[in-house]
């Protein structure tokens, strides 16, 4: 009975910690000029098994409440709330989740996106792509 107790026991905390070092969970994102926290953004597993990330709270208040310059369905909805990442999956073998897109409210611009955790979960690397180009913004895990 105790072996199998902590066998059980065991699993549960090695579940937790695999949860951990993944993007699912609530990120505070930070302005790349001013380094200032920006917004909370949180990210879901969708039963498809892909990624979405929604703003949970904006920190700063720059412009428009709605996203005025995004060119899809996520025209003029409110910036609270709003699908900025979506269709992520987890790579085959790896910490890394990509083949998704990311979307900057503040111009409209989309990017292919990369997730990595990093620090064993209490950060994420967040790098989004056009071409050959990309920039990197690092995450801190609120939740």
């Amino acid at each position: 009975m105790i072996p199998s107790l902590l066998t059980a026991g065991l699993m549960l905390i090695s579940g937790a910690a695999l949860a951990q070092n993944s993007p699912v969970g609530l990120w505070r994102s930070v302005d790349d000029a001013t380094g200032e926290a920006k917004a909370e953004i949180r990210i879901v597993s969708e039963a498809s098994g892909q990624l979405v990330g929604r703003i949970d709270k904006a920190l700063v208040q720059k412009g428009s409440p709605t996203c005025k310059v995004c060119t899809d369905d996520r025209k003029g909805q409110p910036m609270v709330g709003l699908d900025i990442i979506r269709g992520v999956r987890k790579t085959d073998g790896k910490d890394v989740w990509e083949n998704g897109r990311i979307l900057d409210p503040e111009n409209g611009k989309e990017y292919t996106v990369r997730l990595t955790p990093l620090e064993g979960g209490k950060q994420l690397q967040v790098r989004g792509y056009i071409g050959l180009f990309y920039r990197t913004q690092v995450w801190q895990r609120i939740e």
